[in-house]
């Protein structure tokens, strides 16, 4: 197994802010073991100094956000004040980290894979899987049915928002409008995910018919949460762990949150509706090695030591291209077109701002994790790391 290391690795105790504070966790914290049998490159189909070199480029290109994420969602990156403003817990980032597997079995690990950070839309995906369930549960009868049809929430009133689907919203066709927990989804009008950070957003366009327009929107995946939450009526993260992260011997030291705003109340109890990011604070708080699981677990279609978590056929429902976004399935984002020219074009991701990413390749038999690696450099990690396999 390839193990690298990063000098700024060792310096990974960050205070979790609430304006905010909860201890970060060390490796030395964790009793948890590695989850991952080892195996050594040659072993496992890679030319072993190729990859060691597609290592290297992990841990030289950091991601251009700030180590303060707190300072750096209020310095207006997403969007200028007053709509900039954070309402859920964020945390200072740690050094650049991940690991690759091939067959289950690890190859390749940098930096502190251990250090709990934020994901921002990573936790879309998330949400993804836990509609998977809703859908088999019988929560939800079809994809195809209105969100209406059975959450009874003023989010989900009226012709247009009354008219949204599950699918709509899983695809960002929704076109939903409004405002929810503080948040406009007008703020996310004319969102350019190419020039995140340096192009306007939050024009007035006129809205289009639910269904008929593809729009990456925040809000609206916020929206989704809500409903998933009316439809369990128990908290998302309490689902999460006990239907998927503990089947697959997760670790629990992530969390998973929302705004201070956005708490409701579902028979006689308040519950808070996580946020699909950590766009305005919030999200899923975690650690590679515990994305890696979920990337493996998507791998095997949803199936675990011989179990299945999933419903069956969730995994290729999730990864079949909108018919308005060939680049996009229900919440995953797909290589189907060659977003990405040097991975495969079977390959499927998980991706959040600041260079947060969980890498299927199912044609290669890969699950790879990067944290904090620089979003202009993943086109090249993917195809070092495909180009790293040894021909036959």
């Amino acid at each position: 197994m390839l193990e690298a290391t990063d000098k700024d690795a060792s310096q990974h105790l960050h205070p979790h802010r609430l304006r905010e504070a909860r201890p970060g966790a060390t490796v030395a914290d964790m009793q948890t073991p590695f989850p991952f049998e080892p195996v050594e490159p040659a072993d496992a189909g890679f030319n072993p100094a190729a990859l060691a070199e597609a290592v290297h480029f992990a841990g030289a290109h950091d991601s251009p956000f700030p180590r303060d994420l707190l300072a750096h969602l209020e310095s207006g990156y997403f969007e200028p004040p007053p709509d900039n403003a954070v309402l859920g817990n964020t945390a200072p980032r740690g050094a650049p980290n991940g690991l690759i597997l091939r067959g289950g079995r690890l190859v390749a690990r940098w930096g502190d894979t251990r250090q709990v950070d934020m994901t921002f839309s990573v936790a879309k995906s998330y949400l993804a899987l836990l509609a998977g369930l809703a859908l088999g549960d019988g929560l939800i009868g079809s994809l195809e049915d209105r969100v209406s049809a059975t959450v009874s929430d003023p989010a989900f009133a009226g012709e247009r928002n009354g008219a949204i689907t599950w699918r709509m919203l899983l695809e960002q066709t929704s076109e939903w409008e409004g405002t929810l927990f503080g948040k406009a989804e007008r703020i996310d009008r004319g969102r350019d995910l190419k020039r995140e950070g340096a192009g306007p957003k939050g024009i007035d366009r006129p809205l289009k018919a639910p269904g008929t327009y593809w729009e990456y929107n925040d809000v609206r995946v916020n929206a989704l949460s809500l409903a998933l939450l009316h439809r369990f009526r128990r908290p998302l993260p309490e689902v999460f762990a006990e239907r998927i992260t503990g089947p697959i011997g997760g670790s629990q030291e992530g969390r998973w949150e929302g705004y201070r705003t956005s708490v409701i109340e579902i028979d006689g109890r308040n519950i808070q509706s996580v946020s699909g990011g950590g766009h305005w604070g919030g999200g899923v708080f975690t650690h590679a090695e515990d994305q890696a699981r979920i990337g493996q677990l998507m791998l095997q279609d949803g199936c675990w030591d011989g179990r299945r978590v999933l419903p069956e056929g969730w995994v290729a429902a999730c990864t079949t291209p909108c018919a308005l976004n060939g680049d996009y399935g229900l919440l995953w984002w797909l290589n189907r077109q060659g977003r990405y020219p040097d991975a495969s074009r079977e390959s499927f991701l998980a991706q959040g701002a600041g260079g947060n990413v969980i890498w299927i390749d199912p044609r290669h038999d890969l699950v790879a994790v990067f944290r904090w690696l620089d979003p202009a450099a993943l086109p090249r990690m993917l195809g070092l790391v495909t180009a790293a396999l040894a021909p036959g």
